[in-house]
């Protein structure tokens, strides 16, 4: 029982971190929306561009299948040894795990030096960097982010790799190692990936409120690229935050404190900014995107808040491995990225498709959605404030009431996701037309222009018509001329 647990908390985790939330942020509209935002035809490398996609389903189909074999892997998300060794796993679970996570890693560095050549060599030439809107800009940041940080947990998980099967001794006590060597090399990674993460809907949440604020740009932004570029920077030298409870010396843990809470200011500002763009807007209207806005700052500011508690390195050492941990996490990652996507896909849907979501539907999920993920997760601050341990299968009857709101949070959560579903299936069957006059954002960051946007499909036919009509007059005036 145990066991299963365990593979419940990991599988799903590395399918949501590697298989969800980078590939639809990235791949998605990255794809789709970069190439349109710097005036270029398509990637530059469109070949590599194919081989970073069909990297993807070999990856995850190791995945899924890792955890239906011998018990499957539940180390968790980050590996640690020796929990990780063959000693505690020696099913090939794992290994199918660690060669996904190379492939994925693989396929992701491919994709960032495409967006990268993309955005230098291929964009609009009166496109000057500065003049670069605030999605491109995010991609670049989360391009290098990735391409700096994934050779150093390709290296982790092959030494790790040679530790089951070689007989080195990089992780293992017993031949000089050191299990903490691993967790500096993850978190050297893994820090940077949350911003990896969380980057690419900075630039969806920037772009969609310009449009729904009615203003020509985000304000400040000048302020917003180099808050952006800090948190890259800054991402890189706080790794050992994770690690405050590991037998650290005070100096350290000082200085990763200090670097930890630098983060909050860079942050602070794009939230500042995102509201001073709202401000004074008299165009606001409550529209599905609108809605999914406001939750994502509510969200995001409250997991930032409880991000800056954690950075103390005296409060980590209380609160370490606890669910408070784990409410930060999902507040910042899991909800703000996802509510991200939706804000992206409620702004760019119409613009990529031609058809509309139902408003009233699409609201009701965002309601649903949001009741549910706080229900889910505020819970889980009370119980780490409890002293309740993550990743455990059990849990003493004191906590059960946070349990169970927690519970009903998550059915809630997994209601409002069918929900979308039935909202994609309607979107589709209704094929409700857009005049896209009305959704393309009055921005001059776009650099395009509504003559050189694609026809909705409910206006193809008449356009079609009319041009027929037209060819048929053309040749009835040049038989004029020419009898004349």
């Amino acid at each position: 029982m145990g066991q299963l647990y365990n593979v419940i908390v990991s599988s799903p985790a590395f399918m949501k971190i590697f298989f969800f939330v980078m590939p639809v942020m990235m791949g998605g509209f990255g794809n789709w929306l970069v190439p349109l935002l710097v005036g270029c035809g398509d990637m530059s490398h469109p070949r590599l561009n194919n081989f970073s996609y069909w990297v993807l389903p070999g990856a995850l189909f190791m995945v899924v299948m890792s955890a239906l074999i011998e018990g499957g892997a539940g180390t968790g998300w980050t590996l640690y040894p020796p929990l990780s060794s063959w000693i505690f796993h020696s099913s090939p679970a794992l290994d199918m795990v660690i060669f996904s996570l190379h492939i994925a890693g693989f396929g992701s560095m491919m994709s960032s030096l495409n967006f990268m050549c993309t955005m230098i060599t291929g964009r609009f030439y009166a496109l000057i960097p500065e003049r670069m809107p605030v999605f491109c800009w995010s991609m670049f940041v989360t391009s290098w982010l990735l391409l700096f940080s994934l050779p150093v947990l390709a290296g982790g998980l092959t030494m790790l790799l040679t530790d089951r099967h070689v007989n080195s001794s990089f992780f293992r006590p017993q031949g000089g190692g050191d299990p903490l060597l691993f967790q500096h090399l993850f978190w050297f990674f893994g820090h940077p990936e949350v911003y990896v993460l969380i980057l690419p809907g900075f630039g969806l949440v920037s772009h969609t409120i310009v449009k729904s604020g009615g203003k020509l740009r985000v304000f400040g932004l000048a302020g917003m690229v180099y808050a952006m570029q800090s948190i890259g920077v800054l991402g890189f030298i706080v790794w050992a935050h994770h690690m405050f409870t590991v037998g650290m010396d005070v100096d350290s843990r000082a200085y990763f404190t200090g670097a930890t809470m630098v983060i909050a200011v860079p942050t602070g500002i794009k939230v500042f900014s995102w509201l001073a763009t709202l401000h004074g807007s008299m165009m606001i209207r409550f529209t599905p995107s609108f809605c999914w806005i406001m939750g994502f700052l509510f969200l995001f500011t409250v997991g930032g808040l409880t991000g800056v508690i954690l950075s103390h390195g005296s409060l980590d050492v209380a609160m370490h491995d606890t669910y408070f941990v784990v409410g930060h996490f999902h507040y910042v990652l899991s909800m703000g990225a996802v509510f991200s996507i939706f804000i992206g896909f409620h702004n760019y849907f119409p613009l990529f498709f031609g058809i509309v979501p139902h408003k009233r539907y699409s609201k009701g999920h965002f309601y649903l959605a949001f009741l549910g993920v706080n229900l889910a997760f505020i819970p889980h601050h009370f119980l780490g404030l409890g002293g309740m341990p993550r990743r455990y299968v059990d849990y003493a009857d004191c906590f059960f009431v946070w349990h169970k709101l927690s519970s009903w949070g998550s059915l809630m959560g997994m209601s409002a996701t069918m929900m979308f579903c039935f909202i994609l299936w309607e979107t589709y069957y209704s094929r409700r037309g857009v005049v896209f006059g009305n959704y393309l954002p009055t921005s001059p960051e776009w650099m395009v222009t509504k003559e050189k946007m694609p026809m909705p499909r409910h206006r193809q036919g008449d356009v079609a018509f009319s041009h027929i009509n037209a060819k048929k007059s053309l040749k009835v005036k040049n038989s004029k001329v020419g009898k004349k």
